[in-house]
């Protein structure tokens, strides 16, 4: 795990972006304190997988039809899934 202070995005972006592409995702600290994750989008996009393009499907069936399914619908089934290792 590499942690680095933000000033050293704000100084050293070469060196930060250097650290993200050999060792993985870099955090920064704020006064000590976690403040974010820099990665590479590589590693973005295995870590969301297609989340934003099953979002905007889900988002052009929702204008295409009046049928609403409930929370328990929605997430009763993704749990399962997950029980199954299965995960979305």
């Amino acid at each position: 795990m590499q942690i680095m202070p933000v000033s050293e995005l704000r100084n050293h972006y070469a060196a930060v972006e250097e650290a993200v592409a050999t060792g993985g995702p870099v955090f920064l600290t704020k006064n000590g304190y976690g403040s974010m994750v820099v990665m590479n989008m590589e590693q973005y996009e295995s870590l969301t997988g297609n989340v934003e393009a099953m979002l905007d499907a889900a988002d052009r069936q929702a204008a295409a039809t009046t049928m609403r399914y409930s929370h328990d619908d929605v997430f009763g089934g993704l749990r399962e899934e997950l029980r199954r290792g299965e995960a979305v």
